[in-house]
């Protein structure tokens, strides 16, 4: 049903709550009764710039309100743009399918690119404002009151808070007029327009740049401001702009637009990259690295200065630059060709070899907890579901946590996008081989002090089993036997194979649940786990199996027999215990 038409029938705050999945008393709880010192922690954080930037993050409650608003507001959008059969975009912030790539991209290889930035913007965004456009707006014309409860969600102190997942994409639906004013004002003067959050650009291949948009001050040939069409644009539409932050750039230099660089093809700085590099670098030998950041000293002067880094900021910078790879190759590629992007380059660049280096040591050298590497994704869930159910019986899997309750003393690895391109993890115990190849060769670089912790690589105990356990047979040169409780393989990995039946049969993961749980309907469908007889019109399949079934139910369904699996997996920690110094 459509998202959009629901929202316009809502006209009290009891409909609004049951639109996003709120009690009406918690909704209203939340905005009329809780303290407002409640509702919001200030604080701030240093811009890039050396700039303080204020910062309101929501309790978690409306937290999860402003989440559940944002979604909605982002699906009535899909659904406009389908109905006015939109298929660009003037603003590439906070967007779908949309970001600072897509925003460089489009001003790629022109003559001239001028940027400027808009003063405060979310906080020029009031409580008024957001009223207003929900009940005045075509594509929406709330009711007053439903307009003013989304307002009391969205604002805090008047304005859009920095900080609230629902700021981004009401800033767009508002600034949206803004985009339309000035993309009409680029096509008069021959120019391309975009917007990223509060940073517009325009970008031209004109021999002058048009006086509308911007012009030059006469202080030097480098000075150049707004031009007075463009300034009386964005005044009207009630926002500023940050004069301090105004550039032009020339084909002759270089051009980036939102960090990027955009003279031939999207590209990060290489100073970004040669950074990266040299902070894996500081990472895998010293295990740490250092990230500048600006300061003032006591006459308020700003000076560099340099702290620890954390492995999610590098494992950011690193993601980053790995994606605007990825989006210069699909771009290259035909669309036939564009599954290669899923899979492990075969020669791996600088970036790649960097980046693999990073989720190696990351994942298997220097992980904070003991870790299980399955063959499919579901296997974390069933895994993570037994432990839960039977954590009093395998306490060495589980941890006390800060809040004193406890929690899983393991970590999976997950799969995904990157570690199936950049590690191979895309199922199968043929590519646990290459995993296992590939960390056996990197990990002769790693010089860290840290401390270690087990690989645990899960696999089914059958006829694909037999390539890996040959690999193992040749890497330990002894003979093993596929009834042995676990495989040491060399230095902290490890290999647990599923039990074999008492007769010695293959078994799988799914082998240990139990009959009647296998046997569970989802809407008629009946489950199958094997992919040869599948037929989507009467089965359903792991995925299905994992979520609505396992994982679910994992409370109250019978996971005992994966008892033989997890004393496995609790050996393994011993046996690494006692080869640890």
């Amino acid at each position: 049903m459509s998202k959009l038409k629901n929202l316009k029938a809502t006209s009290n705050l009891l409909d609004v709550a049951d639109l996003l999945g709120f009690k009406s008393k918690a909704l209203a709880y939340i905005l009329y009764k809780k303290p407002v010192s409640e509702r919001y922690k200030s604080f701030e954080i240093l811009k890039s710039s050396g700039d303080m930037r204020p910062i309101n993050a929501p309790s978690p409650a409306l937290k999860l309100l402003q989440k559940r608003l944002s979604t909605l507001l982002q699906d009535c959008i899909k659904e406009i743009n389908v109905i006015k059969n939109v298929k660009t975009t003037l603003s590439h912030g906070f967007k779908r399918k949309y970001s600072i790539i897509t925003n460089a991209n489009v001003h790629r290889n022109k003559r001239y690119v001028f940027n400027i930035d808009l003063i405060n913007f979310f906080g020029e965004i009031n409580f008024g404002r957001v009223r207003g456009f929900f009940i005045l707006n075509r594509n929406f014309e709330l009711e007053p009151d439903v307009a003013t409860i989304l307002a009391q969600i969205a604002c805090h102190n008047n304005q859009l808070p920095q900080g609230s997942p629902s700021s981004p994409v009401i800033s767009n639906l508002i600034g949206h007029l803004l985009d339309i004013r000035l993309a009409k004002l680029a096509k008069y003067v021959s120019c391309t327009y975009s917007r990223y959050a509060d940073d517009l650009t325009f970008s031209t291949n004109r021999r002058d740049f048009p006086s509308e948009v911007a012009i030059n001050t006469g202080t030097n040939t480098h000075s150049w401001k707004a031009g007075k069409k463009l300034e009386k644009i964005i005044d009207r539409s009630g926002f500023s702009i940050n004069e301090s932050k105004t550039r032009m750039q020339y084909m002759n230099s270089r051009q980036d637009v939102t960090g990027l660089i955009v003279n031939r093809k999207i590209n990060t700085r290489s100073e970004y990259r040669h950074t990266a590099r040299a902070m894996v670098y500081r990472l895998i030998n010293t295990g740490k690295f250092q990230i500048k950041i600006f300061s003032f000293d006591d006459d308020d002067k700003k000076v560099d200065s340099f702290i620890d880094g954390s492995l999610q900021q590098l494992n950011g910078i690193l993601s980053f630059i790995d994606s605007v790879s990825v989006y210069n190759r699909k771009k290259d590629m035909n669309l036939s060709n564009r599954d290669k992007l899923t899979k492990p380059p075969d020669k791996p660049d600088c970036n790649e070899k960097v980046y693999q280096s990073f989720l190696l040591y990351k994942n298997f050298y220097a992980p904070s907890k003991p870790v299980i590497l399955c063959e499919g994704k579901t296997d974390n869930i069933y895994l993570k579901a037994a432990i839960q159910s039977m954590e009093k019986d395998y306490p060495k899997l589980m941890e006390k946590k800060d809040d004193g309750k406890l929690g899983l003393g393991i970590c999976f690895i997950k799969r995904n996008a990157t570690t199936g391109r950049m590690l191979g993890l895309e199922g199968g115990s043929g590519e646990l081989i290459n995993i296992i190849k590939m960390y056996k060769m990197e990990r002769i670089k790693f010089k860290a002090p840290v401390k270690r912790q087990p690989i645990i690589i899960l696999v089914d105990n059958d006829d694909g089993f037999n390539g890996l356990f040959g690999y193992i047979t040749n890497v330990t040169k002894s003979k093993v036997d596929k009834n042995a409780e676990f495989f040491h393989v060399f230095d902290n990995l490890y290999v647990v194979a599923t039990p074999l039946t008492p007769n010695g049969k293959n078994t799988s993961i799914e082998d240990f649940f139990t009959d009647n749980l296998k046997k569970t309907t989802l809407s008629g469908k009946v489950f199958n786990p094997i992919f040869k007889t599948f037929n989507d019109k009467i089965h359903y399949g792991k995925n299905h199996f994992a979520k609505y079934v396992v994982w679910k139910n994992r409370k109250t369904v019978d996971l005992v027999g994966f008892k033989p699996l997890l004393t496995r997996i609790e050996d393994v920690l011993i046996d690494f215990g006692k080869r640890s110094p």
